[in-house]
């Protein structure tokens, strides 16, 4: 654990990422204590600039706090990166080690059914998926983890592929191991460090695709989102340019972040890769 921290620590953007992540999951757990009111109140007069009238980043069209808007959807973004990713990767790890392990027919008919999903443009197919069951939350995460799990599954395919004809693996079959336990506890063990990478950059994916839902106004009408707060101020940006500016930092930062830390991963998990490129 020791060597890792330091190898992760040797990549500046890394750690800088690592703070700003931290920051913004504590302005999300801290959410309702900093904004005890409802981010849809009306808090002051109607386009406040930043920093008039206790409004720390002014109001919007309807007199609402764009902090306190920023504050509480952070804590929707963060939540629909996490769940999505995670059912992605149940999805994508479970197809990936069976086509990988199994191969022939199997593998065959996994990928193909893999690549059917990639020749549709994931965030057209995410805009139908939610566009068919209504905008909430739970459709926008269905939507998200349907598109997000294809390069799971051939990533994971291609570690088991490489994993399968080792030493080890022949010595489970060997001593009568049933495959599933093989896979479970022999083989994906080995193949963490890529999906570990990979679900820190579907997550940055993940925040990115539910914004530009919430922006076109498929997203969840009861929550306050980042893509919202946007898509608010789009019309006013010339008059009130704060409306979008500010959530439209807090995307961008929250994204970076994610990519440094991810960079900062396959470092840490890879450290002949970090030496060739160093």
């Amino acid at each position: 654990m020791m060597d890792f921290w330091r190898r992760f620590r040797r990549n500046r953007g890394a750690v800088v990422g690592l703070c700003i992540l931290v920051l913004v999951l504590l302005l999300s757990a801290t959410a309702s204590l900093l904004f005890p009111d409802s981010p849809w109140d009306m808090a002051a007069a109607p386009f406040m600039p930043p920093g008039e009238m206790g409004m720390l980043l002014g109001s919007d069209s309807l007199g609402r706090d764009v902090a306190a808007g920023i504050a509480h959807g952070a804590r929707i973004s963060l939540l629909v990166g996490a769940v999505s990713t995670a059912a992605a990767l149940c999805i994508g790890v479970t197809l990936g080690a069976i086509a990988g392990y199994a191969g022939g027919i199997i593998d065959d008919v996994v990928m193909r059914f893999t690549e059917f999903f990639q020749t549709i443009p994931s965030f057209v197919f995410a805009i139908l998926l939610v566009a068919i069951f209504s905008p909430s939350i739970g459709s926008i995460v269905f939507a998200i983890a349907v598109v997000s799990w294809p390069p799971v599954a051939r990533v994971v395919r291609a570690e088991v592929l490489s994993l399968r004809s080792r030493e080890f693996v022949q010595a489970a079959q060997i001593l009568g191991k049933a495959p599933l336990a093989i896979v479970l506890t022999d083989v994906l063990p080995n193949a963490l460090s890529p999906i570990i990478v990979l679900s820190s950059l579907m997550v940055a994916t993940a925040i990115l695709t539910e914004s530009a839902l919430s922006f076109l106004g498929l997203g969840d009408p009861n929550l306050m989102t980042w893509g919202f707060l946007i898509g608010a101020g789009r019309s006013v940006i010339r008059i009130a340019w704060w409306m979008s500016v500010f959530p439209g930092l807090a995307i961008f930062l929250t994204v970076l972040a994610l990519n440094l830390v991810g960079e900062g991963l396959s470092d840490a998990l890879n450290p002949r890769l970090a030496r060739r490129r160093a």
